[in-house]
């Protein structure tokens, strides 16, 4: 397990340096309009959805591993690419590159880690995994102000391009995870049961991806210190990175399911808690939003392990890496989402908090009427 640590928080170490700039490198270094720079990422990254239903086929057919370590090598092309832009078709070629290389990496990297812990409850492993990977991304973010202070971006694409070469060597050096293929895979269709963990989960994973872009959009409209958005995810980061295995030990006795509905419900009451903020003096606005954010990472650390646990549990076994692609769906959707989401901020200060919470509720009543399909995490 720990060489596969490794591998994953220089994965994420790297990341954490270009993901957050990549629109400010498009701009700045390449030259874009930042209108040009936004359409372009953002088609990127519809074309990675093409990528999970083909990820599925192949986990199941040869192993999580190789697919794993081949999202490595797409995502450092990818990043290369970027290197060596000097217009939109090349910026074109080298988002599509990275975004279906996260594709494929998230496609597989459940598969990968329930083949390496073994038969064993999959929660735990999870929530390391989730803390180490979110602790090396909010160092490589802190890594990437430094950098962009001294006017170094091409420093921070090129440590993130080498950081994919060094995950796929320790992959393929010292990670060991035994996978035996199921005869007559091909894919196949999933299940309703199964769908509905995608959409529920879903809605419920809207809320981070619109915390992550809307937030400072929110806070910074408000009138607050331009200071506050960046220590309000640097909170939650601080949070999400050291409580993962917290969380799982206090909800050992509770269904997963039961445990995402809590989560969700946290959401919604951080919806309702940041709507406040637009109510309140000044001066009392950056103290109640980091309170808020609290909120929200206690709803992300039970959300975190149990979600994708409860995906291995429910997948079937002849097509687990079929179903685990297409799990990263409840994710992916909601990040395309998301933007459209803080837009609704023109319609009313009130409305992209009322669709959020309207979905995590929604998320709640889903998780509940699943039930059924859990077992006591332990």
């Amino acid at each position: 397990m720990l060489p596969l640590l490794i591998a994953l928080g220089v994965d994420n170490f790297g990341s954490g340096l270009f993901l957050p700039l990549t629109l400010v490198y498009a701009t700045r270094e390449v030259g874009l309009p930042l209108a040009v720079a936004g359409v372009t990422v953002t088609a990127g990254t519809v074309v990675g959805l093409l990528v999970p239903p083909v990820a599925g086929r192949f986990v199941d057919r040869v192993g999580p591993r190789p697919v794993v370590i081949a999202s490595q090598v797409v995502q450092a092309l990818g990043t290369v690419g970027f290197l060596v832009a000097d217009g939109v078709a090349m910026v074109a070629v080298a988002t599509c590159l990275l975004s279906a290389g996260q594709q494929l990496f998230y496609s597989s990297l459940f598969a990968l880690i329930s083949d390496v812990v073994g038969e064993r409850d999959k929660d735990h492993p999870f929530a390391v995994v989730g803390m180490v990977r979110s602790a090396c991304f909010g160092l490589g973010a802190f890594a990437a102000g430094g950098l962009l202070t001294m006017g170094a971006l091409r420093v921070a694409v090129a440590v993130n391009a080498v950081s994919f070469v060094v995950c796929a060597l320790v992959l393929a050096a010292r990670v060991r995870a035994p996978h035996v293929s199921p005869p007559g895979v091909a894919g196949g269709r999933v299940s309703a049961r199964f769908l509905r963990l995608v959409v529920v989960t879903g809605l419920v994973a809207l809320a981070t991806d619109f915390f992550l872009v809307g937030l400072p959009v929110y806070v910074l409209d408000l009138g607050a210190p331009t200071w506050l958005p960046g220590l309000v995810l640097a909170l939650h980061t601080a949070v999400t990175s050291t409580c993962g295995t917290f969380a799982v030990r206090m909800t050992r006795n509770l269904p997963r399911t039961t445990t995402l509905s809590y989560a969700a419900l946290l959401i919604v009451l951080w919806c309702g808690l940041c709507l406040v903020a637009a109510a309140l003096p000044g001066g009392w606005r950056p103290a109640w939003l980091l309170v808020t954010a609290l909120v929200l990472a206690a709803g992300a650390v039970l959300f975190g392990a149990r979600a994708n646990a409860l995906a291995v549990a429910m997948a079937p076994a002849a097509s687990r890496g079929w179903h685990l692609a297409a799990f990263q769906y409840a994710f992916t959707v909601p990040g395309v989402l998301a933007p459209a989401v803080v837009a609704l901020f023109a319609a009313g200060v009130w409305v992209p908090w009322a669709v959020v919470a309207v979905a995590a509720a929604g998320g709640a009543a889903g998780f509940r009427s699943l039930n059924a399909a859990s077992s006591p995490a332990r």
